[in-house]
């Protein structure tokens, strides 16, 4: 049976326009009005949901069709349609932009699109631009815009009234440093790094409740999904997940998809623990192991307890940052030495793109976006190419499966529970 919600995705028309905050904000702002809020990204991004999961108490998941699949996108959304007064979806890059594009995502699942427009230096072309912008596709269902930047309450208001009748005003967020995020060379700063995370959503909240009426969009009907049930393949095993600041790059779905195949879930701190907790497999996903080289190279007891679950023969996945951790060392720094080879941070982009990994057992959806580069002499099992050429390797070592690579589980269950099982 399908179900009805509110919901829109939030776009612009092109990076750097402060969707991430005025999504954030918008979906606070609803939730300060009693709602439940359920918040998506479109793309592979880790960053972007960590901050939406503050705004919303809840967690948020990720709509790609080439990582996830556009089944797990409509079981996704099916499932917060279920206890969600409102959906709020944030696009990538501009509207347009990518393949598929958040125009496509909106138009696949009949979600309106709003556009968050930076509207400094602009007058009446600000309704030209989001009228043109909306009505390029003609499949696309128009919700309205939001001005972000604008110059004062009387900006605001001109901006407001150039509007066509058809595009409804979702209010404006004024130029102000407290309506901006920091960021680094992978995107935004981790939420939890942001003291004043919380107070920059709030504010930014307060103003969009001041400006607007906070109308909600047009309703969405969702329907069923029609995957089969998650297998328990995992039954009765017991998964020790690293988590702290430098292994923080964790789909929620992929939580959920271990789950769901009967798995217990542990967590622990490759930083600040010195030793790993009982489990049958361990996994190292990706994150900032380059920022916190001082800690895993004192850290002996780690490493010493990561080398005796190797020898256990003890399944253990690295994704990324987690595959640079167990290498010999990152920039000459050295790490937890597992893997024969050496890391290094480089300024320029060395992978990118979301894609299907191809295995013995299958294919797997994943994604690769990283600055870092790998050299060892370990041959690899599977060689993947991205979107734009470049390879991106898996090695198997013993019990370690290894790669810059983020899986994503849920795309393939059963080669999600074979990297975990011995």
């Amino acid at each position: 049976m399908s179900l009805t919600c509110p919901a829109v995705l939030v776009s612009a028309p092109a990076s750097g326009q402060g969707k991430t905050l005025i999504t954030a904000a918008l979906a606070r702002a609803w939730r300060n009005k009693g709602l439940r809020v359920r918040a998506f990204k479109c793309g592979p991004d880790f960053l972007d949901p960590m901050i939406l999961e503050v705004a919303t108490g809840r967690p948020v998941y990720n709509l790609d069709f080439t990582m996830c699949g556009e089944s797990d996108g409509q079981a996704q959304l099916y499932r917060a349609a279920q206890n969600a007064d409102v959906i709020i979806v944030e696009g990538v890059m501009g509207l347009y932009d990518g393949t598929p594009s958040a125009a496509d995502i909106a138009v696949h699942f009949g979600l309106p699109a709003m556009l968050t427009i930076d509207a400094s230096g602009m007058a009446q072309t600000f309704g030209a631009l989001a009228s043109g912008l909306l009505a390029f596709q003609p499949a696309l269902i128009p919700a309205g815009v939001l001005a972000n930047k604008v110059g004062s309450a009387g900006h605001a208001k001109l901006l407001q009234d150039c509007l066509p009748p058809h595009l409804s005003w979702f209010g404006a967020l004024q130029k102000n440093e407290v309506f901006s995020l920091p960021e680094r060379h992978l995107g935004l700063f981790r939420a939890s790094e942001m003291t004043d995370l919380e107070t920059k959503i709030e504010a930014a909240a307060h103003a969009l409740a001041e400006s607007s009426h906070l109308n909600l969009p047009p309703l969405v009907n969702f329907n069923p999904p029609t995957t089969a049930t998650t297998p328990a393949l995992l039954a009765g095993k017991t998964i020790a997940v690293a988590k702290d600041a430098a292994f923080c790059f964790i789909y929620q779905a992929n939580l959920d998809c271990l789950a769901d195949m009967g798995a217990t879930l542990k967590f622990f701190s490759p930083l600040h623990e010195n030793s790993l907790p009982e489990a049958d497999a361990y996994w190292l996903p990706g994150g900032y192991p380059e920022l916190h080289l001082v800690e895993i190279s004192e850290n002996i007891g780690m490493k010493n307890s990561l080398i005796a679950a190797f020898n256990a023969n003890k399944p253990i996945l690295a994704e990324c940052g987690g595959m640079m951790a167990l290498s010999e060392s990152i920039d000459g720094s050295p790490t937890f030495g597992l893997l024969a080879g050496t890391s290094q941070i480089h300024q320029k982009l060395q992978g990118l793109g979301s894609l299907k990994a191809e295995l013995a057992q299958g294919e797997i959806g994943a994604h690769t976006f990283h600055y870092g580069s790998f050299e060892t002499t370990l041959t690899p099992i599977a060689t993947v190419k991205t979107r734009f050429g470049k390879a991106e390797n898996i090695y198997q070592h013993g019990n370690i499966t290894a790669s810059f690579l983020h899986f994503y589980f849920a795309s393939n269950p059963q080669i999600a529970a074979s990297l975990f099982l011995p």
